[in-house]
């Protein structure tokens, strides 16, 4: 039996043939319907004539590359969208413009990686998953506490701003840049090797409260996500 729903569908949207077939080959022994395009003008216009539950979207398009065509569908379409890359370094660039992707992935990739993201993707809504946060982590603002699984966190300032951020947005890729804006109130200059400081810190007192379980990402060259 296969893992995947028979009618979830995916858009595989990349321009290099042998790359999409080899993709849409994994993706249908998991179980699922995939659609493949090639130019980024097709995009728009294949998600308004039928549904699908994800997209794959190559960076590198012809016709209209991946960050036009996701500023596009974001405009009518809350599909769970994964960008795709060939430069590490791009990542953090894309983090910058606040696309909206769920999540990115660099080549060269393992299909059966790309496999994994797209069930984690697919397996809740954004509201199942942030109900489950809300039911384990508990934010005061007013009190400045933190509670997880009924235990107070004994948490800093900043790894109060830190958590409180990440876990706003389960699953979403934060990068170090972004992480800084909201550390520290008086915009003091600090480098960004200061956030993993942090986040050392801030794993330490999850791991008390929540033992077993890694709640926060490491996503290599890019930053972090809060999961659970």
């Amino acid at each position: 039996m296969s893992d995947g729903a028979p009618q979830t569908r995916i858009l595989i949207v990349e321009d290099e043939p042998k790359l999409a077939q080899l993709l849409a080959d994994y993706l249908t022994s998991a179980g699922y319907y995939t659609q493949m395009i090639g130019d980024g003008r097709e995009v728009v216009p294949a998600l308004k004539s039928a549904h699908f539950d994800l997209m794959l979207l190559d960076l590198m398009l012809p016709g209209r590359d991946g960050l036009e065509v996701c500023k596009d569908v974001r405009a009518f379409s809350s599909i769970p969208i994964v960008m795709v890359t060939a430069r590490v370094e791009e990542i953090d660039r894309l983090l910058g413009l606040e696309l909206g992707a769920d999540d990115y992935i660099c080549k060269p990739f393992s299909p059966r990686e790309v496999v994994a993201r797209v069930k984690a993707i697919l397996r809740r809504s954004p509201q199942q998953v942030q109900a489950q946060v809300e039911s384990k982590l508990k934010i005061d603002e007013a009190q400045f506490k933190a509670t997880l699984n009924g235990q107070t966190l004994d948490l800093t300032p900043v790894e109060f701003r830190l958590l409180k951020t990440l876990s706003a947005s389960p699953g979403r890729v934060f990068s170090r840049q972004q992480l800084l804006n909201t550390l520290y109130e008086d915009h003091r200059v600090v480098t960004d090797r200061t956030v993993d400081s942090h986040v050392k810190n801030l794993r330490r007192k999850l791991q008390q409260a929540n033992p077993g379980d890694e709640l926060i990402e490491s996503i290599y060259g890019v930053g972090y996500r809060f999961t659970l």
